[in-house]
C-alpha cells in the first residue's frame, strides 16, 4: 500500500542543543534517509505478499499480520518515541531506532517460519516508531527558524511521500529480480551506512522538560489494539460468536479501557485526554480513524487482486501502481493551496467523496478485469482523494490547540490514521474472506476483494458524514468549539 504522506507541524521547541558542525546537506541526507526507510517499509512488502505466502506457507491471517504487526507497533509507540527523543537525545534515539530497525530487517529477511517474519515486522515497527519522530526534531534543531527550516521540513515531507510512492515499484523489482526476502534485506546495507554517518556527523540535542516516559501507556494501547485486531480476524474462520474471537476482542477492550484510566491519572500522559475536549481535536481524530480504516488497505487488496486474479508478475504489479502513487503525492502537494481557496473542511469532505467514488468503482472488479478499465481509473480517484483529505484534517486538528501542543496533536493525527488503518485491514480482510474462503478460485477472490472495497466505501461515507456534522469550519470555531 502507499501510505498517505506524513503530516507535520513545524516544531519550535526550547532545546539544549549544540548546532551541528556537519554540513547542512549531510544532516539533511542522513535524516531523510532514515525517514525514507520508515515510510518505504509500510508499502514495500505489499507486492511481495503473494511470494511471501508461497515461500513460508503463510495463511490469510499470517498475510495480514505481515502488514499489521508493523503498523500497530509503529502507531502504538510513535508518541513514546517522540518523547524519548526529546528526553534522552535526538541523535541517541535516532541511532537506537535505526539500529533496531536494521537488525529486525535482517531477521525478517532470513526468516524461515511465519512467526519469525511476523516477529521481525513487530520489532521493525518499534524501531520505526522510535526513529521517525527523531528525524523531524533533528531537522528543527539543526536548521535555524525561517526559510532554511521551512525548506528542510518541506524536503523531509517530500521524501516521506516519495518513500510511500515508490514502495510498490521497489517491492516489485526486488521480488522479481531477487526474491521477496530482499524487500527487507535491502534495509540492512542502507541502514548500516546511515547509522555510520549518524554516529560520525550528527550532533546531540535534547529538550529538558523533566517529564517522564509513559511506557505503560504505550504498551497498553499497542497491546489493546493488537488484541482487538486479532479478535476481528478470528471471526474470519470461527465466526463472531466463537470464544476464539470474543475473548481477544473483550480482552482488547479491557486493555484499552485500562489505557484510558492510566492516561487520565498519569502526570505526563502519552495521550493527554484533555485535548479531546477540543472539538477540533476530537472530531478530526475520529474522522481520521475512519478515513484511515477505509483508505489504508486499498493497495493491500489491489496487490492481491492484480497478482492472484489477473496474473501480474510482481514487477508488473509495482509498475501498475505508479499512477496511483503520483496521484496521492499530487493530492498532498496541492492540498495546502486548495485549502486557502475553499477552506480545510470543504477540501477534506471533497477528498473523501472523491476517494469514496473510486472505491465504489473499484468494488465492481471481476475476474475479467483490465488495467485501463479496472485498475487505473478507480485507483487514481482513491489515491487523489486520500492525498486531498489528510492535510486539511490535520490542519483542523491543530488549529484549535495551544501552540505548545500542536506537535503532539499532529502526532495524534498520525497515530489515529495508522491505528484506523490497522483495524480497517482486519475488518476488510474478514469481509473479503467471507466470499473467498468457500471457493478459493479467481472469481471468488475477485468477488471478495470487490466486497472489501464496497464496504470500505461505506466506512469512508460515514467518515464524510462525520466531517460534515462535526468538523469546525473556521479557525475561530476550532478554537472555541
Amino acid at each position: 500500500m502507499v501510505p498517505m504522506p506524513p503530516i507535520t507541524a513545524p516544531a519550535t521547541l526550547p532545546d539544549t542543543a549544540r548546532r551541528t558542525t556537519a554540513p547542512a546537506w549531510l544532516v539533511m541526507l542522513l535524516v531523510c534517509a532514515g525517514q525514507f526507510l520508515v515510510v518505504l517499509d509500510v508499502s514495500v512488502v505489499n507486492v511481495a505478499l503473494p511470494a511471501m505466502r508461497t515461500g513460508l506457507g503463510l495463511s490469510e491471517l499470517g498475510l495480514q499480520w505481515i502488514v499489521n504487526a508493523y503498523v500497530i507497533t509503529f502507531a502504538g509507540f510513535m508518541l513514546l518515541g517522540g518523547r524519548a527523543a526529546d528526553l534522552f537525545g535526538r541523535k541517541r534515539i535516532f541511532v537506537l531506532g535505526l539500529a533496531l530497525f536494521t537488525v529486525a530487517s535482517l531477521g525478517g529477511g532470513l526468516a524461515q517460519q511465519p512467526w519469525q517474519l511476523i516477529a521481525a515486522r513487530t520489532v521493525q515497527g518499534v524501531g520505526a516508531a522510535v526513529l521517525s519522530p527523531a528525524t523531524l526534531t533533528i531537522l528543527t534543531t539543526s536548521f535555524p527558524a525561517g526559510p532554511a527550516r521551512t525548506r528542510a521540513i518541506g524536503t523531509w515531507t517530500a521524501v516521506g511521500a516519495g518513500g510511500g510512492a515508490v514502495g510498490g515499484l521497489v517491492g516489485g523489482v526486488l521480488t522479481e529480480s531477487l526474491s521477496w526476502r530482499w524487500v527487507l534485506l535491502i534495509n540492512v546495507p542502507v541502514g548500516a551506512l546511515v547509522l555510520a554517518g549518524a554516529v560520525l556527523w550528527l550532533t546531540e540535542s535534547w529538550q529538558d522538560t523533566g517529564r517522564r516516559l509513559d511506557v505503560p501507556g504505550a504498551l497498553l494501547v499497542t497491546g489493546g489494539l493488537a488484541l482487538v485486531a486479532y479478535g476481528i480476524v478470528q471471526t474470519e474462520t470461527d465466526g463472531w460468536a466463537s470464544a476464539s474471537a470474543l475473548l481477544p476482542l473483550a480482552a482488547g477492550l479491557v486493555v484499552i479501557a485500562a489505557f484510558l484510566a492510566v492516561e487520565a491519572r498519569a502526570k505526563a500522559p502519552l495521550m493527554p485526554l484533555g485535548l479531546f475536549r477540543l472539538r477540533s481535536v476530537s472530531s478530526a481524530n475520529a474522522a481520521m480513524v475512519l478515513a484511515g480504516a477505509a483508505m489504508f488497505s486499498m493497495w493491500y487488496f489491489l496487490s492481491l487482486y492484480v497478482q492472484n486474479v489477473l496474473g501480474y508478475r510482481p514487477l508488473q504489479a509495482g509498475l501498475s501502481f505508479i499512477p496511483h502513487s503520483l496521484s496521492i503525492v499530487l493530492g498532498s502537494k496541492i492540498a495546502p493551496r486548495l485549502m486557502n481557496r475553499v477552506g480545510a473542511k470543504t477540501l477534506a469532505i471533497t477528498g473523501a467523496a472523491i476517494s469514496a467514488a473510486g472505491m465504489v468503482w473499484q468494488g465492481t472488479m471481476d475476474v475479467h478485469g483490465s488495467y485501463l478499465g479496472t485498475i487505473l481509473g478507480p485507483g487514481i480517484l482513491m489515491a487523489l482523494g486520500a492525498g486531498l483529505t489528510a492535510t486539511p484534517i490535520a490542519s483542523i486538528a491543530t488549529s484549535g490547540a495551544d501552540p505548545a501542543d500542536q506537535g503532539l496533536v499532529s502526532g495524534l493525527i498520525n497515530t489515529s490514521r495508522q491505528m484506523g488503518g490497522a483495524l480497517g485491514l482486519s475488518v476488510l480482510s474478514t469481509v473479503a474472506a467471507s466470499r473467498t474462503e468457500a471457493h478459493n478460485s479467481p472469481q471468488a477472490m475477485a468477488d471478495g476483494y470487490g466486497l472489501a472495497f464496497q464496504v470500505g466505501s461505506l466506512i469512508l461515507l460515514v467518515s464524510l458524514v462525520l466531517m460534515i456534522v462535526a468538523l469546525p469550519r473556521r479557525r475561530a470555531d476550532a478554537a472555541h468549539g
